[in-house]
């Protein structure tokens, strides 16, 4: 198939930007990478610099691979990143608009790379449990209620991607962060500091710049892994009570 490709190329955080017309021939079983890497050869071959992205595994799991497509965070279909979008779900002769996640707190290094080390800097401020813990415990010994510990791995398959930054028209992280607190505060483990770990990741993530959330949804509906916005609630309830001291 014949796809028509406006490309984002920026040289740096700096440069204003523009959009670069292309053709490219792909198939239907190429992934949206593929043929990303159909057009750099195509590029390299006229002598010109190709397209700057960023990918790492290809396979969904890395988040790293963070591209709007046609308007929308890793493309049309539902519940997949970028690198698992297959050119199938184009038709021949398609116009396809490519450009990096949008965000004050993601500035743009080059072409479709942005800067996404604003979520590291919420991590740090909390995403992690600091027991000693020792040699690693037997599997079984905290007893943990299925359904808990069902919600809290739904939330730990938040891959980092920031789609649902690029997402929401304010630019917010509460479903980044509170799916970072949700997968640790839900466990037993997690508890010892779960009020001090969700106050120091809500302030770093308005640190870092990060809009604030007005509950449009659409962060849910963009995610690639399908991260609920009950996280979000959840949190609220519990930064509430670590500032004023209460209960959730």
């Amino acid at each position: 198939m014949k796809l028509n490709l406006k490309v984002w190329r920026q040289k740096n955080n700096k440069d204003e930007g523009r959009y670069e017309a292309h053709t490219v021939e792909a198939t239907g079983d190429m992934s949206f990478l593929e043929m990303m890497d159909v057009l750099n050869e195509q590029l390299i071959s006229e002598k010109k610099e190709p397209v700057a992205f960023e990918h790492d595994c290809r396979e969904g799991i890395c988040g790293s691979c963070n591209m709007v497509i046609n308007g929308k965070p890793h493309g049309p279909q539902q519940g997949t990143t970028t690198c698992q979008l297959h050119m199938r779900h184009f038709n021949d002769g398609d116009s396809i608009a490519i450009e990096p996640f949008r965000s004050a707190a993601f500035p743009v290094i080059k072409d479709l790379v942005v800067d996404r080390s604003a979520f590291d800097h919420i991590i740090q401020a909390g995403g992690y449990i600091s027991v000693n813990t020792g040699q690693a415990p037997d599997g079984n010994a905290i007893p943990i209620e299925k359904d808990l510990a069902g919600q809290s791995f739904d939330a730990a398959t938040c891959i980092g991607c920031g789609a649902c930054v690029a997402a929401c028209p304010n630019g917010s992280a509460m479903l980044f962060t509170s799916a970072k607190v949700a997968h640790l505060g839900l466990l037993p483990q997690g508890k010892v500091e779960h009020t001090k770990r969700v106050k120091n990741m809500v302030d770093t993530m308005d640190k870092e710049g990060f809009g604030m959330c007005s509950n449009i949804g659409a962060c849910e509906v963009e995610c690639p892994k399908e991260i609920s916005i009950e996280n979000i609630a959840m949190m609220n309830r519990s930064y509430l009570a670590s500032v004023f001291g209460g209960r959730e």
